[in-house]
């Protein structure tokens, strides 16, 4: 089985259709979508759209959390866009998505933790910012969770995969729409793919274990650029042209 992994879109259409586009010719059978769907900075709203026609297997990430049980006035600018621009039909789709899903037997899909959306699993973050993750921390972050052969999270928009002693794959198949951001939570730090590039992932299980293969799709990232200066962020704008925080 094949199976193409995407996560943060983050409102980036034109990322997205890129990211699709290759996926129609990987023969994929399977895409699964891992939240982080709609806030950003680009066209939450079109991609609302495009992602409900879809209709792909999708768990909600912590900004889907943040639009349906935020007040406004609590919501950084991401989410803000997007609760202005979406409607009730929308809102409605994103409550009925799942913290967890399994799109396959052998396989769990979440965002963050399969417990907690803001959970960064393969990475850490420590006061002089973000290293990748050791064994035991993310077997610790996992729990029961560790035994399933395929697990598929997003959140920190990096590709990367990490072997477990069960044998259990872990990927992250980085960001499709946002390629780089700064938090200060619980540290300040900086996540950064270090080019524009759209990124997802496709996990094969053809020769008897899961492997992962990441891919890396360019596409129009000055035109979404200019949509984020259009709507007030040039901090993501220069994100945006570069990969860069």
């Amino acid at each position: 089985m094949r199976i193409a992994a995407l996560s943060d879109v983050h409102g980036n259409l034109l990322a997205l259709e890129a990211v699709l586009a290759d996926i129609a010719t990987r023969s994929v059978d399977l895409t699964v979508d891992l939240g982080d769907l709609l806030s950003g900075a680009v066209r939450p709203r079109e991609t609302a759209d495009r992602l409900m026609a879809l209709d792909l297997p999708t768990v909600a990430g912590n900004h889907e959390r943040q639009l349906l049980t935020y007040d406004r006035a609590r919501m950084g600018a991401s989410d803000r866009l997007a609760h202005d621009t979406i409607d009730d039909s929308h809102r409605a789709w994103l409550a009925g998505l799942p913290l967890t899903l399994r799109p396959a037997d052998d396989v769990l899909a979440f965002h963050g933790s399969p417990t907690d959306d803001l959970v960064y699993l393969l990475e850490t973050v420590e006061p002089g910012g973000a290293r990748p993750a050791t064994e035991a921390e993310v077997l610790q972050r996992l729990g029961a969770a560790a035994d399933v052969p395929l697990l598929l999270c997003g959140h920190t928009h990096l590709q990367r995969s990490m072997r477990l002693p069960t044998g259990a794959l872990v990927v992250n198949p980085g960001s499709v729409g946002w390629p780089a951001y700064d938090d200060d939570s619980p540290h300040p730090h900086v996540m950064e793919a270090g080019s524009p590039h759209a990124r997802y992932a496709i996990a094969d299980d053809a020769g008897g274990r899961w492997a992962v293969e990441f891919r890396s799709v360019g596409y129009d990232w000055e035109r979404a650029a200019a949509d984020a200066e259009a709507n007030g962020r040039p901090d993501v704008a220069g994100q945006l042209r570069t990969g860069r925080a």
